[in-house]
Formats: structure tokens, sequence, C-alpha cells
């Protein structure tokens, strides 16, 4: 029987979110998002937290705004919003009030299909969630984290699977590996208890091609019974996004699988995309390497350009191979969490600590306290009773300890931020004033985004074909002289 193949895009949120910060703004992909729309994807992957975030702060952009334009271009295809099961944009806890908020504010928006996860598994959020989200008829993918560990057996991943499979809310599996190293010895026993235990359930495949191995990974799952992958547009894939679009359509084809993607819109797609990410000086067209060392550390694509960041500040990113070895060291101590949003943060924090001030928890996050404190949920194993000591040994280790998570209710939310607004609430909730005030004073969403000229491309050929220290174009439209310092 032939197998059909759904295909998840996800160009316009993990693509961007691994190559481009999730610095990605409306106006960069309105000229295209109709073309995906009419490409013929399952869903299209859009919006979350860290987007939102990123572009208030960095970008001076109102994410609402933003996916508003964005909805009205993606009017057939589902649209997809990411949430963490108990928190939104902090590493900390997010209310419970607040939570429901962010879920109920974007179905109003027009998002109809949800993933929720959380690397400690607290599954009642995701049913707490998923109620929310039914009431408008949406979809909710639970997510279960690929890693490497003595504890992430193919027992303990059927066991996650199963838990979320039985919980009424969650329509489907999304089988996430953050650092792309699930191999094909490992994934044809694990695929398969995974697609069991999900009784009846389809199962979503989504990894980061940070060895190469994803484009494989993508092909084996399939013949194991996953029939949803995820893909981004050429440019946007890859490295540490996932496979492209183009190059896991070809292999289904060539496997005898049908899909539903019109690869004609492919690409033009892809051309705007790349043409952007140059203009803006953003990675685009990434290529995989093998490299075993990512197997160590598994430290998402993402997150080794933080690490990187924290040691320029201290003059230390010669040292980053060292910081991704402790890195390594530190999730062991820690119970070997899944590295990904928040406790990826937290382990590689800790880490860059650790080399930093040449004292291993000499100096703790209170992230780190309360995560040893069970704030975020129970470690996949227990943590090294020494690491513990030093963490409760930490000066604010009390305090932390004695101060779960607030759960105020949406009225008191309302009260303390001033505002019964839901879209104005959850940013005045979850970013701070001053961002917010930028944001408004920036004015409208720009629904372009200036590309190189045909000028400024000449003068570039230019500047790349002569050594001389002094360059001038004239045109009809233009006077540039250009020098060299």
């Amino acid at each position: 029987m032939t197998t059909h193949v759904e295909i998840l895009d996800t160009t316009l949120r993990d693509g961007q979110q691994s190559l481009w910060g999730m610095r990605m703004q409306a106006g960069m992909a309105l000229p295209i998002a109709h073309l995906l729309d009419q490409t013929g994807f399952r869903v299209i992957d859009y919006a979350g937290s860290s987007m939102f975030e990123v572009l208030v702060k960095y970008c001076r952009e109102n994410p609402w705004e933003g996916l508003d334009l964005v909805r009205e271009r993606i009017r057939r295809t589902p649209m997809r919003g990411g949430m963490r099961g108990n928190a939104a944009v902090s590493f900390g806890v997010t209310p419970d009030a607040l939570m429901d908020l962010w879920m109920r504010r974007l179905n109003e928006h027009g998002v109809r299909s949800f993933w929720i996860y959380d690397v400690l598994y607290g599954v009642h959020n995701f049913a707490r969630l998923g109620r929310v989200a039914k009431e408008y008829g949406s979809e909710i993918a639970g997510t279960v984290f690929y890693t490497l560990s003595p504890v992430h057996t193919d027992e303990y991943f059927r066991d996650r699977t199963a838990e979320m499979a039985a919980v009424p809310e969650i329509d489907t599996i999304l089988f996430y590996d953050t650092a792309g190293n699930l191999d094909p010895d490992r994934l044809r026993t694990l695929v398969p208890a995974i697609v069991s235990a999900a009784d009846g359930k389809l199962v979503e495949f989504h990894s980061n091609n940070l060895m190469g191995l994803s484009g494989l990974a993508y092909a084996e799952a399939v013949r194991h019974g996953i029939t949803i992958l995820h893909t981004a547009s050429r440019p946007m894939a890859n490295g540490p996004s996932v496979p492209s679009t183009e190059s896991v359509v070809r292999n289904l084809e060539m496997m005898g699988c049908t899909h539903s993607v019109d690869t004609a819109l492919l690409p033009p797609v892809a051309d705007h995309m790349r043409a952007v990410g140059r203009a803006a000086g953003y990675l685009v067209d990434q290529v995989s390497e093998y490299d075993l060392f990512n197997t160590t550390h598994q430290v998402p694509g993402g997150m080794v350009g933080t690490l990187k960041a924290q040691l320029v500040q201290h003059r230390m990113d010669h040292r980053l191979d060292e910081v991704l070895e402790e890195t390594a060291a530190v999730r062991r101590e820690l119970g070997y969490p899944v590295m990904a949003t928040p406790l990826s943060q937290l382990v590689g924090t800790q880490a860059v600590l650790n080399i930093v001030t040449g004292r291993r928890y000499g100096h703790v996050p209170d992230e780190v306290i309360a995560y040893a404190a069970g704030h975020y949920g129970t470690p996949p194993a227990p943590i090294d009773a020494d690491v513990l000591d030093r963490i409760m040994a930490a000066p604010r280790a009390a305090l932390v300890t004695d101060s779960p998570p607030e759960q105020p209710t949406l009225e008191e939310l309302q009260k303390r931020h001033g505002t019964t607004d839901g879209d104005d609430l959850v940013l005045r909730a979850l970013l701070p004033e001053p961002a917010l005030a930028a944001m408004r004073a920036a004015g409208p969403v720009q629904r372009d985004f200036p590309l190189a000229s045909p000028e400024v491309e000449e003068v570039r050929a230019l500047l790349r074909a002569t050594a001389t220290p002094y360059v001038r174009v004239v045109t009809e439209s233009m006077d540039l002289e250009l020098r060299r310092s």
C-alpha cells in the first residue's frame, strides 16, 4: 500500500529561529505567505512566545499585528503556535491563568494548531491548555523529545508517548530531535515503539539537521510508520534547522510515497527567503557536517550562538569547546534534562559560569536552584548528591526554594498590569515596559522589507573585484562614493 506523507512547513518558525535568531519580521514573510498557503502543507508553523519576545525587544515590532498580517495571507492552511506547558518567554514558571489567556488570544488571532511541550513532561498542563484550544476546534500536538542518556531508553520514550496519547485533547504526537543525533539503528527500534504507543494517533517528526543525519532519519521514520514530517524552504533549512522541503519531497517520491506539495511553488519561496536573508545579513543555505562532538554535549544549534555571545562578553569566546564539554558534565550532574528551552539555557548558563569563574557551582543562578527544588518538575534522573549540596548552599537557595511559582487569577493579573485587553496583558505580563514603549513608538508594522537594489549589487560586485581604496558609482539616480578605511 502506498504511504501518503504530509509535510508541515516550519520555514517561518524553526527555520528563522535556528538561522535568524527569531528576528524575522512580518514584512519579510508577507510576500510569499500566500504561496506557502497554496503549496499543500498540512500546517504552517509560525508563532511562539520567544518569537514575540524577540520581535518586541530587538525589532520594535508588535507581534500581534504582524501575526494578523500574515494570517490574512494564509487563509486555508492551519497556522501553528508553540508553547511550553508551564511557561512563556521567561526561564521561570508562568501562572496558569496567563498561559490559558496566551492560548486563548492565539486562537482569537486565527491560530488553529499548537505544539505543546515540557521537557519534564507536565502533561496535566497539556490537557488544561488543550481544553482551551478545543473551544476553538484547534489541533494539539503533544511533544516527546529525543535525547541521548542512560535514562532515555526506548521504554522511557514509549511510556511518555503513551501518557500523552491517553490525553483526549492531544490529537498527534510530535517526536522532536533537537540535536539531530538520532541514528538509523536506534530509530529502527524506537520509532515503531513510539508509533505503537501513540495508539492510532498520528506521529509527527521534527529533526534539526545539525549532524547531517536528519534526511536519512526522515526516510527511515516513514518506513516505520511516521506520516508527518517537518521541513523548511531550502535557504532556511539544514545546519541547526530541519531538512529542506525540496530534498524531503524528492526522497519521498523516490520511495514511492505520495504527498500534497505543489513543488512548482517551492522555488519562488526559496528565492525570496534567500534574498531577504542575504539583505538582512542572516544565515541562509546552510550545510550540515557530521560531527560526533554534537552527541557529547547535545546543545541545540541556536543555543551554541547564545553560549558564544555569553563568552564574548567575558572575552573568552576561544573557550567555546571547553564550555560545550562542561555543558555535557553539568547536564549529567543535573539528571540528564532534555536540552530544550528552558533547561538547555539553564544547563548552558551554569556551564559558562563554571568556566568563567573557575569554580564549579561557585555561582548558581536562581533558575538552577528552582530546577533543583522541583519547581519545574521532576528531573529524569536524580541530581548528583554533591552537586545538589553545592546548589543548595548558594546564598539565595533558601529564598528561592521557599518561593514556589505564584498562581494569581486573571483578575489579579489585570489589576496588576492595569489592563483588561487580552493582547496587551500578555505583552505587559511577559515583557519589560521600556521594550513595549519602544515598540509602540516605532509605529505600525512595516509590510515590506527592503532588498538590495541593482545599484547596491553593482557596488558590491565592484568592491569584490577591486582592491583600490576608492570607488565611485554614478547612475541616473545616484552618485555614490566609497572609501576603504
